[in-house]
Order: C-alpha cells, then structure tokens, then sequence
C-alpha cells in the first residue's frame, strides 16, 4: 500500500511540474495553449484525462495573472505579419529543413565547447568565469545576446532590423549560446532558439529575396515560421511551438505554414540526431533518457526489484561428478558458479552437466555459460531486456558491482518482461484516471 502511494506520489509530482511549466509559458508568452501544450509534450509526455484539468486550469491561472500584472507587455514583438501565400506554404518546408540543420549543429556545438572545457583541466570555477567574460565581450557589441533571449523578443523588432545586423546577431546569439551552457551555465535552449530562429527566418527570406526577386517573401512571415521550427528541432514539442506561433499573431495560414515547417524540422532531426537538447545533455551523461516517458516509474522498475535472492551457487573447481551426484535431474534447472573469492564465474545448466556425459568434462567450470553476461541492481527493466537479448540468454545472474561480483540474485527475462508489461499497465490506467 505505501508503494503505490509513492507511486501515486510521483505520478502527481509530474502533473505539478507540469503545472508550473505551462503557467510559465502561458504567462511568459500570452499563449495559455502552448503552455497547456509544452507540459502534454515535454513534461507528461502525452495528452491524458488526468492531466488535463490541472494543466489546464494552471496554463489559463498563468495567462491571467500575468496579463493582470503587466497588461501592456506582449508576448513578443514582430510587427504586423503580413499575407501568407500558396508558396509560403510549400518554401516552409525548406526553412523546416534548414532549422533541423541548424539546431543539430547548435546542440553539437555546445558538446564540442563542453568536451573542450573539461578537457582544458582548468579549475572548475574558472570554466564559468571564462564564459562569462566572453559574453561580457559580446554584449558590448549588441547587448541582445544576453541572458535567454525573451528580452530581446520583447523590445527588438526583428523584422525591421537591417539585414547585416540580423545576421551578426544571429550569429553572436547562437555562440553566445554556445559558450555560455559549454562553460558550465546553467540553463537551455528554449528562449534562445526562439530569438536565434526568427533572426534566421529574417536572413532566409532576405537571402531568398535577393537570389530570386520575384518571390517577394514576406520577412515577417518567415520570421514566425524560423521562430517555431529552430526552437522545434533544439527543444521538441511540435504543437507547443505551432501553437505559439497561433497565439501571438493570430493567423490560421500563418500556422499552417508553420505547422508544416515544425513537422519537418521535428523529423529531420528525429531521424539525423534522434535528441532534443534536453535528452541528449542526459546522453552526453551516460544516461538512457530519449523522452520524458522514460523518466519515471521506468527508471524505478529495477533489476534489484525484480530479481530473485534465493540462489544456488556452486564453486568453479568442483568435479562433473559431484555435481551430479548433488543436482539430479529434474532437482534444479540451472546453478551459478563462483572463483575461489566468491565472485561469479557463470551459470551452470543441470542438463548440460549430464549431457556431458558424451563429452570430456571434468569440472564445473568446463560446462559453465554466460561467464562475461550479468546485470547490476540499479538497472533499469530496459537495460535489463536488452542485456537478454545481447546474451541470447533467458536468464542472467544479478552482481552487486562490477568489481566485486558478488552474487546477490538471479533474474529470468520472462519475469522481467511480465513485470514490465503490469506496469505499463498500471501507469497506463493512472495515466487516463483509473483507479
């Protein structure tokens, strides 16, 4: 009973953060929707009945009180956007693919800075230091680069900027970025991508401009689209930046050509980097986090839950004979081995034993399996099928550590697997309400 109650507990704790991540947005950007949708996507991780009411109710609360608080300040500053044509539409798609290049270098860039740092051996405290000088340097030449970019967005009319300007900006923005989260910053992508996107929607539509005048692309328009499909690519969440491009211009055929930006930009990256920023920092971390569904009762679903402890262990140097003698057939299926310092050494099958009646046998240790295959107890269920299927084994025994080796249980892929299964169940009938 008090584990289910924790894990109630923790099913609610999502809900909460979701609850306060949508408030945020919502009040950030005047867009109760895309904030409900940033906590569905990026926090839940799926649309459910029980999440709906309060993420709702706390998407709308922030809206409201921000927009009471400071009822002058809009969500962000463009201009007027003007007509969405036919080949807006189908040029979308270009940009869309051109932001999913553009977000995996920027994520990959800040790993590359990241690695350089930590290599460079330089005492912890100055990695941050180093980086904020050099944004210091940077904000002297245009102050927009600081902090996350929504400032920017609020006072910078990007679409009327000249275009060389745009184009520092955008790049000084973006190794700003950079530097700063490589040095030791802490901090995302979110507010950053927007700024760097709509800055580089602004040089696509220049540039396309200028290469084929009789486009006539609207900068404001493309602005938008640049906006949404960037911060899409770095941060994930498809709908959340659709529906922000909704809610602060209000145009329906500027959403869909957003819209369709977004969902190429979401696939290219899919299918050549596989991450979000968020996901792959935990990547670069050891972790094997793809999405915020794998982070919860997933992650508690461990091989130390699931093993058995009662286990049968038999040392490496005794004769084919004795163990027969003390395992007949049909007593037991399968016996763990260990070295003379009680470390595993493998599995002995019983029936192998007495097959080896046929064959030159004369210890345990002749006839022993899976020596190099084992799992830990912090493993999750994941790791655990999959350490199975590397193994082609249906059960492995379970170390307490690497080094040590000591043998504290042994766990079989059907019961893993069955496990898995009921709890999927359970947090799918928690998910949409059910007791």
């Amino acid at each position: 009973m008090l584990g289910q109650a924790f894990h109630l507990r923790r099913s609610d704790q999502r809900i909460l953060v979701g609850c306060g991540s949508a408030a945020a947005i919502a009040g950030a950007f005047g867009a109760p929707l895309a904030g409900a949708f940033y906590a569905f996507e990026l926090i839940v991780s799926g649309y459910t009945p029980a999440s709906l009411a309060p993420i709702g109710v706390a998407s709308i609360t922030g809206y409201a009180v921000a927009h009471q608080l400071a009822p002058t300040v809009p969500g962000i500053i463009l201009s007027q956007v003007g007509t969405v044509t036919s080949q807006d539409i189908v040029i979308a798609v270009a940009l869309g693919f051109l932001c999913a290049l553009a977000g995996i270098a920027v994520m990959r860039a800040v790993a590359v800075w990241d690695t350089v740092m930590s290599r460079s051996r330089l005492w912890l405290p100055l990695r941050p230091t180093i980086g904020g000088l050099v944004m210091g340097l940077f904000a002297l030449q245009a102050p927009q680069v600081m902090s996350s970019g929504h400032g920017a967005l609020h006072t910078t009319n990007v679409v009327t900027l000249p275009v060389l300007m745009v184009a520092f900006l955008f790049a000084l923005k973006i190794l700003a970025s950079v530097i700063s989260l490589g040095s030791g910053f802490r901090g995302g992508l979110f507010f950053s991508s927007l700024l760097s996107g709509a800055l580089g929607g602004h040089l696509f539509a220049a540039a396309m401009n200028t290469l084929v005048p009789s486009l006539h692309l609207d900068i404001s328009v493309y602005a938008v689209i640049g906006m949404s499909a960037l911060s899409a690519a770095v941060v994930g969440g498809p709908l959340t930046m659709t529906f922000i491009a909704l809610e602060t211009t209000g145009n329906l055929w500027l959403t869909t050509a957003v819209l369709i930006a977004v969902i190429v930009s979401t696939q290219v990256t899919r299918e050549l980097f596989g991450y979000s920023f968020a996901t792959w920092r935990f990547h670069l971390r050891g972790e094997t986090i793809r999405s915020a569904a794998d982070i919860g009762w997933i992650r508690d679903l461990t091989v130390g839950r699931m093993m058995r402890g009662d286990v049968t262990t038999v040392p490496v140097e005794m004769p084919i004979d004795t163990f027969r003698q003390s395992y007949p057939l049909g007593s037991k299926t399968q016996v763990i081995a260990v070295d003379s310092e009680q470390k595993y050494a493998g599995i002995v099958f019983v029936a192998d034993a007495y097959a080896s009646l046929d064959t030159p046998a004369d210890t345990v240790g002749d006839i022993i399996r899976y020596q190099d295959a084992c799992l830990l107890p912090d493993m999750n269920a994941q790791d655990a099928v999959a350490a199975f299927d590397r193994a082609e084994a249906e059960s492995l025994a379970v170390i307490d550590k690497a080094d040590t080796r000591r043998v504290i249980g042994i766990l079989t892929e059907a019961h893993a697997l069955r496990r898995y299964a009921e709890e999927t169940d359970r947090h799918r009938r928690h998910s949409i309400g059910e007791a």
